[in-house]
């Protein structure tokens, strides 16, 4: 059998890449420096390569030595999720759920689904964090969160992405502008427009910055929202043109807030959002649970997961 290394190893060579230092790893993994000094030089030996250059000010990795880090700790993880199955069981989706959620659609969302959850899985605790998506993709990844409520990420196979909607995107102007009472817009007619938009690391910011590359639109990073109801007031105000989700619009939007909600024709003004999770997670049948009670939470708001429904509004 060809050697494998323990997860003491693995846990030994994580702490010593985060912390720099022999003696430091050795007290987070509660161990003697010796004892830990012994078991990375015998993992070097073991695999064949260095895995740390070894200075006297900090302990770096090598080039090689990162990537064995990385799969270390996804290897660390997935003993993890296999020790929550096993003491939890898979009758209360594995008791605690730490799920990260994008601030422009799970504010709108999970007051829909919660209570749901809570009388289906009683014993179900779900700390909920809201961030850019960027950021709970990154969580996702390095087991601070264990699945994320985001639309589809950009990290590849890394990630498992479980859809559960596709939402449109309406753009808002002033009831006092010009395009206001034609109810849907031509990208052609956003050229010089100014166009408003959440920061970086939000998906609507993308969204946003392909539409003016297709309009001409004037995309004013200056002038970033902090929320979806910062870029309302300022929509209101007349300082330009918005993006808004559907859910978002149908959740917050009145007829006294003086703000048109436009249809996009010739551009695709949707989004699909979904669940993240590891792909190598064990507890991936408890995300796909979570995400067929989200899906039917979603079809009774009226947002559906059908691409031809947004194909035949525009």
């Amino acid at each position: 059998m060809p050697f494998r290394p323990s997860h003491r190893q693995l846990e030994y060579a994580v702490a010593l890449a985060e912390t720099g230092h022999f003696g430091s790893a050795a007290k987070r993994c509660h161990v003697s420096q010796p004892t830990l000094s012994v078991q990375i030089a015998q993992l070097e030996q073991q695999l064949g390569t260095p895995l740390f250059d070894r200075t006297r000010a900090k302990v770096t990795p090598t080039a090689i030595g990162a990537r064995i880090v990385d799969a270390a700790r996804s290897v660390l993880l997935t003993l993890d999720d296999i020790v929550t199955v096993a003491a939890t069981g898979a009758d209360n989706l594995g008791g605690l759920i730490r799920l990260g959620v994008a601030p422009t659609f799970g504010p709108y969302f999970l007051p829909n689904l919660l209570p749901v959850l809570h009388g289906k899985y009683p014993a179900l605790q779900i700390y909920v964090r809201e961030d850019r998506p960027a950021a709970i993709e990154r969580d996702v990844m390095t087991g601070d969160l264990d699945c994320g409520l985001i639309p589809p990420p950009a990290s590849g196979h890394a990630l498992t992405f479980r859809r559960i909607c596709r939402e449109a995107i309406y753009l808002g102007v002033g009831k006092d502008h010009r395009l206001a009472a034609s109810g849907r817009v031509k990208p052609r007619q956003l050229k010089g427009e100014r166009l408003l938009t959440l920061g970086r690391g939000h998906h609507l910011f993308e969204r946003a910055r392909e539409l003016a590359a297709a309009s001409g639109a004037d995309m004013r990073e200056d002038y970033e929202g902090t929320s979806l109801d910062a870029l309302r007031q300022m929509v209101v105000m007349g300082m330009g043109a918005s993006l808004f989700p559907e859910l978002y619009a149908k959740s917050e939007f009145r007829v006294q807030d003086h703000v048109a909600l436009l249809q996009i024709d010739g551009w695709p003004a949707s989004r699909d959002m979904g669940y993240i999770w590891r792909a190598s997670n064990g507890r991936a049948a408890q995300f796909e649970e979570l995400a067929r009670e989200s899906e039917q939470a979603c079809a009774e708001l009226g947002l559906s997961d059908d691409p031809a429904r947004h194909a035949r509004e525009q």
